[in-house]
């Protein structure tokens, strides 16, 4: 899901251009990969300032990427963390330029390129998609083509007042609605309603338990006897929207952990073709050099009357935590969180979690999954322990990227 820059030295960017910027028709991109395995959906991305220091005056609506066979590709062009303001409308108001590549087993190099145009490129399909859902007590949902989920917000979480009957769940814990289809879910079930997407009616079903646990790769601080996590989320920003990347950010109000006030900041990054996403969770705190975070997941996490079989197991190596839930009706699911900087192992009396050290102030990265049998792509629990493997591989190992100004 994610990629590394070569150095500064070692940057065709920054030295050795095959040609002066000045002159350059084309942007060419390296790409290089460590991994024997295939890596489906590889994202790559390029900082828009490069792109615009080799093409100058390239819009994001007005730029062709290519293969080494020629073929366009899809791409997004986001503006998070931009380069500054265009008040000439020259093209350097952009954060980076976004495009995926299948890598096959053994592949370990790709080449593309980025050239200007004269008409507009059309929009491509979105396969992510992330959005605030205020008319379902503030829930938070997001999907890409393999995966939906959602977690709850403030209305969710306050009182009932007297005589209104409303729901009322406290947990920052996540949600999964297993999908069967790779089109766009999340608005078509909420607009029919809260009932219809717990039945399967072929497009998919929520059938995944939190309650008040962990859920789907939620976190928490540790003090050695005690998990304490967040309430419900208290603010959200969707900061890129597809149609190859979603990002946005949930912000949680500060709790008590064994004395110490925690406030969190979680940044999800919704990639199209992952069965995982990337979460950067940042804890502020004082009064302690580190805390323990935990990611976990819920111990009992199948529908009701399905009489689940849950298998878990946690591997060091992989800084993962994995399940397999065997169900009565609903056939099998996978969920697994990936936690890279992890080093031991926990639970309470609802959650299994892992458990990582953490800085106020800085990023804890960890990844979340999950699959369904009846979706076909995933069917045992041996496919499932291969995506986490897989996914706990491309974490430890991104692709690189090099650019060089080509004619």
């Amino acid at each position: 899901m994610t990629h590394r820059f070569l150095p500064a030295a070692a940057f065709a960017v920054s030295a050795a251009f095959a040609l002066p910027a000045a002159h350059a028709e084309k942007l060419t991109i390296t790409v290089t990969n460590a991994l024997d395995q295939a890596r489906p959906a590889e994202t790559i991305t390029v900082p828009w300032a490069e792109v615009n220091r080799v093409l100058p005056g390239a819009l994001l609506q007005k730029i062709a990427v290519r293969d080494a066979a020629g073929n366009l590709l899809p791409y997004q062009v986001t503006n998070v963390a931009p380069q500054a303001k265009d008040p000439e409308n020259r093209g350097i108001a952009y954060g980076e330029l976004i495009f995926q590549h299948d890598f096959k087993a053994g592949e370990k190099s790709a080449t593309f390129t980025v050239e200007k145009t004269d008409t507009v490129s059309p929009p491509f399909p979105a396969k992510v998609f992330a959005r605030y859902i205020p008319e379902r007590l503030d829930d938070f949902a997001w999907e890409n083509d393999k995966v939906a989920h959602r977690t709850y917000g403030p209305a969710l979480g306050a009182p009932a007042p007297a005589g209104t009957g409303k729901e009322v769940l406290v947990t920052s814990g996540n949600d999964i609605w297993f999908k069967r289809v790779s089109y766009p879910i999340v608005d078509r079930w909420y607009n029919k309603g809260h009932d219809h997407y717990h039945v399967d009616q072929g497009e998919g079903m929520d059938m995944y338990n939190v309650g008040r646990t962990l859920g789907a790769g939620g976190t928490g601080i540790w003090d050695g006897a005690k998990l304490v996590s967040a309430r419900n989320y208290a603010n959200w920003k969707v900061l890129a929207n597809g149609p190859v990347r979603a990002i946005f950010e949930l912000s949680y109000d500060a709790f008590d952990a064994a004395g110490t006030r925690v406030s969190e900041v979680r940044r999800f990054t919704v990639d199209a073709g992952h069965w995982f996403d990337r979460i950067e969770s940042t804890f502020t705190f004082a009064g302690s050099p580190q805390l323990n975070a935990v990611v976990g997941l819920n111990k009992t996490p199948g529908d009701k009357g399905q009489a689940p079989s849950i298998a878990t197991d946690r591997v060091p190596g992989e800084g993962s935590l994995r399940q397999w839930v065997t169900q009565k009706s609903n056939d099998a699911f996978g969920v697994a969180v990936v936690v890279p900087t992890s080093k031991e192992g926990g639970g309470d009396a609802a959650n299994d979690f892992v458990i990582a050290p953490v800085t106020s102030g800085k990023p804890l990265t960890y990844y979340v999954g999950a699959a369904w049998s009846r979706a076909g792509e995933i069917r045992t629990k041996e496919e499932w322990q291969h995506q986490v493997a897989l996914q706990a591989a491309r974490a430890g190992s991104p692709v690189k990227v090099a650019l060089a100004a080509t004619k």
